[in-house]
């Protein structure tokens, strides 16, 4: 069974920039760091077999699991069954790979080789063993980083967290990875998100040691981690119902619940897992402790260093798309009913909420022309000239200029700098004779000084050099000896 938070969509106008480290940088140890470890692996296997240890250790390693597995130390059963058979079948390459890979049966006979083998043989195997496990087994990432129970080193609790024993490791927790931290990393902040998120890491590691505390098998993977974050995610959201993804044998659905709700449910099936599952590598308590880790941390330090950015709680971008539509229509539903007093209200509050969307400016515009003597319509006039012109948005900058002219006319209320703006954006759009109309009413407005006068012409005279028109670079000339 399979439950996986899904409440908040993904946002890539606000991408997870420390989660996608997180992952790359985990990716980059697999491919480049742990690289190394399948050749340390062969070599290994090859000496091992060139002195013919399988042979020797085989039967002592059989004897080892059987003895675990009736002190109910070791519940590795159908390892020993095909041990045995391998040993029947002579397969000396598959029992290397096994054996090597077992530290606690090598610290086992390190320590108690002698009351299997005569003496000269035991300092012969341990002359060559050692040599093995010294230049290829303990140079494997997994021994040189992960996190060994029996002997926990600071550093490990950290370094085990980016290894991963196989592709199929690593691509299933980065995809858990990925959905869960961009909510969570939204919520933190990226620095406090990294501090946490190691922080579950750590935890994990040690509470999954606490309860194999003298093995020698390294620990690796973000899998406790990536549990924090899920225990990290339901305390954020707490008793408010959010949305699961559920997978039962072939069968999947979505459900809502209290997130908190959720939590007992992980923990109680990493336990069970764990005390009365089947026989397997996965890090059952790693997990459980991971999710203990996320929640409590949330809980203790949710109202001091941990506490969740108030952003976080704003609407998501869909439920604002849905608000704005709602409203949009009504305020176009008042103008179709010819409420304009209430539709420019309307309008006016939607562009001073989303004062990006130059439409509700360009409405608002539209609706003051109906009483072009106020002065709110000479005011969004200039505000809508102004905003096409910083959002490049021309067609629309010279149709509001076009309009407004031929409206008001002499009346116009248009300050100097907007003729010479439009002018300006004329000649970089290509739209010669649209700035030559803009020069003249620059030309004949009051306030005009002759220096802005001669500057536009020096403009308009240089763009017709680059068109080769004489006859228009005459005219202007002409004009800037007379200003």
């Amino acid at each position: 069974m399979l439950i996986i938070p899904v409440e908040r969509p993904l946002n890539w106008r606000n991408p997870p920039f420390m989660t996608l480290a997180i992952i790359l940088i985990n990716v980059l140890v697999f491919f480049l760091y742990q690289s190394q470890d399948t050749e340390l692996l062969e070599r290994a296997v090859d000496e091992y077999l060139d002195a013919d240890l399988a042979q020797l250790e085989a039967p002592v390693y059989l004897d080892y699991l059987e003895r675990g597995i009736r002190l109910k130390q070791d519940d590795r059963m159908e390892l020993a069954s095909t041990v045995a058979e391998a040993i029947e079948e002579r397969d000396a390459e598959w029992l290397a790979y096994v054996i090597l890979l077992d530290p606690g049966f090598y610290a086992m006979l390190v320590k108690e080789g002698t009351l299997f083998w005569q003496n000269d043989t035991y300092f012969a195997w341990q002359d060559v063993r050692s040599k093995i496990v010294e230049n290829y087994i303990s140079k494997i990432s997994s021994r040189r980083v992960g996190l060994i129970p029996a002997d926990i080193q600071l550093s490990d609790l950290v370094g085990y967290q980016f290894l991963h024993g196989g592709i199929g490791h690593l691509l299933g927790n980065m995809i858990f990875l990925f959905l869960l931290g961009f909510t969570v990393e939204r919520a933190l902040g990226r620095s406090k998100f990294l501090i946490a998120y190691l922080l579950c890491g750590v935890l994990s590691g040690l509470f999954f040691a606490a309860f194999d505390h003298e093995s020698l098998v390294p620990l690796v993977g973000a899998s406790g981690s990536i549990s924090g974050l899920m225990g990290m995610y339901v305390a954020i959201f707490g008793l408010q119902k959010i949305r699961f993804f559920y997978f039962v044998g072939v069968y999947f659905n979505y459900f809502k619940a209290p997130a908190l709700a959720i939590l007992p449910v992980w923990i109680g099936k990493e336990i069970y897992d764990y005390w009365l599952g089947e026989a397997s590598r996965v890090a059952y308590m790693a997990h459980a402790g991971g999710l203990i880790a996320g929640a409590g941390m949330v809980w203790l330090l949710g109202k001091s260093w941990l506490q969740i950015k108030e952003e976080f709680y704003e609407p998501e971008e869909t439920e604002q798309d849905d608000e704005f539509r709602k409203r949009y229509a009504n305020a176009l539903s008042l103008v179709s009913q010819m409420e304009f007093t209430k539709a420019k209200a309307r309008f006016a509050a939607l562009y001073e909420q989303y004062p990006d969307n130059i439409g509700m400016l360009e409405h608002l515009y539209h609706l003051e022309k109906l009483d072009d003597k106020d002065d709110r319509y000479h005011q969004h006039t200039r505000q809508l000239i102004d905003d096409s012109l910083k959002k490049n948005f021309f067609s629309l900058m010279l149709e509001t200029y076009k309009d407004y002219l031929k409206r008001v006319g002499p009346a116009s209320q248009l300050e100097a700098d907007y003729h010479n703006k439009v002018l300006y954006a004329c000649l970089r759009n290509d739209a010669v004779k649209e700035a030559e109309r803009a020069f003249e009413n620059l030309k004949q407005h009051p306030d005009i000084s002759p220096e802005v006068l001669k500057e536009a012409c020096q403009v308009l005279i240089q763009d017709f050099k680059k068109r080769q028109q004489t006859m228009k670079i005459n005219q202007y000339q002409r004009m800037m000896t007379q200003l």
